[in-house]
């Protein structure tokens, strides 16, 4: 486990050294606008995608530092989708990451047009990603399109706000977070085998992967929410229950809620078989992420 948080900490350093480059400086005209794009991207966090995109990457025999600009892309992604979700007209929050979120410290027009900065930024950085015999520029935008869309991120969102207050089943749990959750992390794995000239196969095994420990983080997360502290986790604990939002642990209780985790983990890892030994550090993570407690 020791060697697994030397190299989570090595790939974030990587991260964070290219959001430096990709992103305009604060002190960039207007510079409102940058300090607030700035704050929630270098406001800590596990970077977990963009880690998964380097990883998927080294993963299919690539260089992680073609796959910097989409594990970058989708940082960006999630988020300005953080930064709207914490807005008072969604889940109203303050805090994140342990820190004041984007609209306390700026206001929530600044913190809506960060947002939208971050959303555009994102398109311009993938478009920086090394073309490969299989994959071209169009390939890597419309990937990253197409996960964040009305049908995917932005429906997830919409079914989860929807959902509040209602006696929602299993199966309409699982829809909101396979769009809501598992599909942006499942595509920064794609996106990282993408970059690695990953073939059809290859990409077939993240795919499935991403699928399932995509859905297997929510789990966890759901369970966070209402077995640690606020000081735990950087966000406001035990905020689902409040807005009586569907969660795993208010549908299956917290037990089954655990198999379930641990049933969705084992099915990720087996998705990684035809990657052999290349898929190593997947593996850990996905074992990580399972026993995580923020």
């Amino acid at each position: 486990m020791s060697d697994l948080k030397a190299y989570l900490r090595e790939q974030q350093r990587m991260i964070a050294a290219a959001l430096q480059r990709f992103l305009p400086r604060s002190s960039v005209r207007p510079s409102t606008i940058h300090r607030a794009m700035r704050h929630p991207v270098f406001a800590g966090g596990k970077r977990l995608r963009p880690i998964l995109c380097l990883t998927a990457a080294e993963a299919c025999g690539g260089d992680s530092e073609h796959a910097l600009a989409p594990a970058c892309a989708v940082e960006l992604i999630h988020t300005y989708s953080l930064v709207h979700d914490d807005l008072p007209c969604m889940d109203d929050d303050n805090l994140r990451r342990g820190k004041p979120t984007t609209h306390v410290l700026f206001g929530e027009n600044v913190a809506v047009l960060a947002g939208d900065a971050l959303l555009t930024e994102a398109f311009a950085i993938i478009a920086q990603t090394p073309e490969r015999k299989r994959y071209r520029t169009r390939d890597y935008v419309t990937e990253l399109a197409s996960t964040s869309d009305s049908r995917r991120l932005i429906g997830g969102q919409i079914m989860d706000l929807e959902g509040e207050g209602k006696a929602l089943t299993r199966a309409q749990l699982v829809r909101i977070h396979e769009a809501k959750t598992a599909a942006l992390l499942t595509s920064s794995l794609r996106l990282g085998g993408m970059s690695a000239n990953a073939s059809a196969s290859r990409l077939q095994s993240l795919t499935d992967f991403g699928k399932s420990l995509g859905l297997a983080f929510q789990v966890i997360d759901d369970i966070l929410d209402v077995t640690q502290s606020t000081e735990k986790l950087g966000k406001t604990a035990g905020k689902d229950a409040t807005v009586e939002k569907a969660t795993y642990p208010a549908i299956l209780g917290l037990e089954k809620s655990r198999q379930e985790a641990q049933r969705l983990t084992r099915k990720a890892l087996t998705a990684l078989h035809p990657l052999g030994r290349r898929a190593a550090r997947l593996h850990q993570i996905a074992h990580y992420l399972l026993d995580r407690d923020y």
